[in-house]
């Protein structure tokens, strides 16, 4: 059940590190949770696309179960936001593409709201193990999309936001 959460928190956390180890591109939080994002799509959007049992992830048939029946073509639907998952992933690792593949991405996340409603609400088991419950899926599926839009904003390259250090040009600004 907390599998796709780790999915997006150790390696956005493992990024982290890397920036406070000196690593520049992960020098904000903002940056390495659109690079733990990244990573956390490619490896559910890799699911669209495999057979049932390959690994840790359920496969394109359990995938295609979850698609709502009002929605046409689910395997073909299923196929479709795995492309725009990998897409989205690859948009959030470059910098001049971030943002509009955070909002794109919070879009997506949107969009197959119901598909999650309905796999909890039927019960739809993934690769043999019982159905994620709705009151775990709709806050994951809000972290997602929180994370997404947080990623879309531009970095100001500050620890938190507002922050204002002494001794730098942000002492300037903030006496405009």
């Amino acid at each position: 059940m907390f599998g796709t959460l780790m999915l997006l928190a150790g390696p956005t956390l493992g990024f982290r590190l890397l920036g406070l180890l000196g690593v520049s591109r992960f020098a904000s939080g903002r940056t390495s949770a659109a690079h733990g994002l990244a990573v956390m799509l490619v490896a559910t959007a890799t699911a669209h696309f495999a057979p049932r049992g390959m690994g840790m992830m359920p496969g394109h048939d359990d995938m295609a179960a979850m698609v709502p029946p009002f929605v046409p073509f689910p395997r073909v639907m299923v196929y479709l936001t795995g492309v725009l998952e990998l897409v989205g992933a690859v948009g959030l690792v470059r910098t001049r593409t971030r943002t509009a593949a955070g909002i794109g991405l919070a879009v997506l996340f949107v969009l197959m709201f119901p598909a999650n409603v309905h796999a909890a609400v039927e019960k739809i088991p993934f690769d043999g193990d019982p159905a994620t419950p709705l009151w775990f899926r709709i806050p994951e599926q809000l972290v997602f999309i929180a994370v997404a839009l947080w990623a879309a904003a531009r970095d100001t390259g500050r620890p938190w936001p507002g922050v204002i250090r002494r001794g730098t040009d942000d002492t300037a600004v903030a006496r405009r």
